[in-house]
C-alpha cells in the first residue's frame, strides 16, 4: 500500500544551508584584510629614511625604545607599550630585561620620529647605555623610491 500524502506535513528537509555561513565568513575575512596592515607595533613614528642595509636575523629578539614626536619615551615590553613613560622607568625596565635574560647582548633598537629633537634620541642612548644594553641601535624607514637622502 502506497502512503498517502497528507496536506498538513511536510517532509523535513535534512540538509544544512552554508550559504549564510559563507557570507559571515567572507565578511569577517575583509575586515582582517583591512585592518591588519593598520596593526603596527607600538607608538606611530615617521622613521627617517636611510640606505642603510636591514640587519640579519638574531637569535634574541630585540627591546624596542620608541621616541615619538614630542619628545616622550615608549617601551614595547612595559605594561602599557602605548602609554609614555619617564626617562627613569625605561632605565630600570632595560636593566630589569637585560638582567631576566642574563645576557647584555641583547639588542636594544631605538624607533626615533624623524620630526624629534636630536638630543631626546641622544638620551635614550645615554639612558640605555646606563642601563646597561651594549649592543644599541636606530631604526630606520628604507627609501620609497630612488632620491637621494639629504
Amino acid at each position: 500500500m502506497t502512503q498517502m500524502h497528507q496536506p498538513g506535513s511536510r517532509r523535513l528537509m535534512s540538509d544544512i544551508n552554508v550559504v549564510p555561513f559563507i557570507d559571515v565568513m567572507l565578511v569577517l575575512l575583509v575586515i582582517f584584510m583591512i585592518t591588519a596592515p593598520l596593526l603596527t607595533q607600538g607608538v606611530k613614528v615617521n622613521l627617517p629614511q636611510t640606505k642603510a642595509s636591514a640587519l640579519n636575523e638574531q637569535k634574541n629578539e630585540p627591546l624596542i625604545i620608541t621616541v615619538d614626536a614630542t619628545g616622550n619615551f615608549y617601551f614595547n615590553l612595559a605594561d602599557k607599550p602605548q602609554q609614555p613613560i619617564t626617562a627613569q622607568t625605561l632605565t630600570h625596565l632595560v636593566t630589569q630585561q637585560l638582567a631576566s635574560q642574563h645576557t647584555e647582548q641583547r639588542p636594544v633598537l631605538v624607533r626615533g620620529d624623524k620630526n624629534v629633537n636630536y638630543g631626546k634620541v641622544m638620551e635614550a642612548m645615554v639612558l640605555l647605555q646606563q642601563a646597561g644594553a651594549k649592543n644599541v641601535g636606530l631604526i630606520t624607514q628604507p627609501p620609497a623610491d630612488n632620491k637621494v637622502i639629504g
